[in-house]
């Protein structure tokens, strides 16, 4: 599932919405501040950013400068709401702007809608010579299936929807294993192994050095 930043400087606030889009099945990760947040951005991947106005460090209008190269899409989800602040947040790239209090149940919604817009809840993903099907959790190759693992699968599926992208060792080992990454260990590099070899993307998933590995596009 697409993997969300919360950045939020109230613990209560942030917590919920974490707690609220984990059992809907989204990897969820928060920051407490606008640094923080730029620091995560620049060693994970994320699909989308919930973006508190009011932050520490940098504000959440500072930060929307930083990640437009990225072109992560942004939710701003905050107190501020006047006109003004919605026009410029708007106008900054953000694809949505909530204000609040805000219902939870309007948030998903419009969480949804974002990542269907950038595609990243499509059930189909054709890539590579592969389609995935992420409902029934099956890969084909020519019409034929691909036995993977589930940590196969996971890792085939975060480099299918972040093509072009670097992903860093840290970011595959805790999207897919859900665990803090341990600098020199070799399974995410043993996995990549063995995902190429599978899926024939031999030549497709390259290495990046000191970094880990990118899906061409």
């Amino acid at each position: 599932m697409p993997a969300i930043l919360i950045v939020e400087d109230e613990p209560p606030i942030a917590n919920l919405i974490r707690l609220s889009l984990t059992k809907e099945g989204y990897v969820c990760t928060c920051a407490y501040d606008g640094s923080e947040a730029a620091d995560l951005i620049e060693r994970r991947a994320f699909d989308l950013v919930l973006l508190d106005v009011m932050l520490p460090e940098l504000d959440g209008f500072e930060l929307m400068e930083y990640l437009r190269p990225s072109e992560i899409p942004v939710i701003f989800i905050t107190a501020r709401n006047a006109l003004d602040d919605k026009v410029r947040g708007l106008r900054a790239g953000a694809e949505d702007y909530i204000v609040k209090p805000f219902e939870i149940a309007e948030l998903l919604a419009r969480v949804d809608v974002v990542l269907r817009r950038y595609k990243k809840n499509d059930t189909l993903i054709c890539i590579g010579g592969l389609e995935i099907d992420t409902y029934g959790m099956q890969v084909r190759k020519e019409g034929e299936p691909v036995a993977l693992t589930k940590k196969e699968y996971d890792l085939l599926l975060l480099f299918a929807q972040n093509p072009g992208r670097a992903l860093h060792r840290e970011t595959m080992y805790e999207r897919v294993w859900g665990d803090p990454f341990q600098y020199g260990s070799k399974t995410v590099d043993l996995h990549v192994q063995r995902l190429r070899k599978k899926v024939g993307w031999e030549d497709r998933l390259t290495a990046v050095s000191k970094v880990g590995y990118r899906l061409e596009a």
